[in-house]
């Protein structure tokens, strides 16, 4: 993959786990939107923190995860110290829908890269986030399960 490739879609934990796992129920889903989105997808080390902690206690597990992290899907974008007080703000202020570390840190990483597209499985909370207070994030995958 060219290094000059600028990513245009965040990636959150969710997506990434139904990924992984193939009897989540968005996995399917969330499967046919990677092969449809451009890669590398960007992301935090919040968001591989989450997914290494739940992807599970096997090691095939655990190996799965860190195969499609080096893949070259991803790019892990880094956050320095002096930009933590953003993430604060940003979680004091949907503190009436609590936003969490790793969601902080992409809705940071949205306004400070100018993406707008985040892939995830928590349309409610990225329905909710907005980019630099004004901005509706772009929620993929577009569709939900069938049940």
């Amino acid at each position: 993959m060219a290094a000059d490739v600028r990513p245009s879609t965040l990636l959150d934990t969710g997506a990434a786990l139904a990924i992984l796992n193939e009897r989540d129920p968005w996995h399917n889903l969330c499967l046919e939107t990677l092969r449809q989105l451009r890669l590398p997808l960007l992301t935090s080390e919040a968001v591989l923190t989450e997914l290494f902690h739940l992807i599970g206690r096997f090691r095939s597990d655990t190996e799965s995860a860190w195969t499609f992290v080096r893949s070259g899907a991803i790019t892990l974008a880094t956050i320095a110290e002096e930009e933590l007080p953003r993430l604060h703000e940003l979680m004091s202020r949907y503190s009436d829908h609590p936003m969490d570390f790793a969601d902080a840190t992409l809705v940071y990483l949205a306004e400070r890269e100018s993406i707008s597209t985040v892939f995830t499985v928590d349309h409610a909370d990225f329905a909710t986030y907005r980019i630099a207070g004004r901005r509706r994030f772009r929620v993929l995958p577009l569709d939900r399960p069938k049940r």
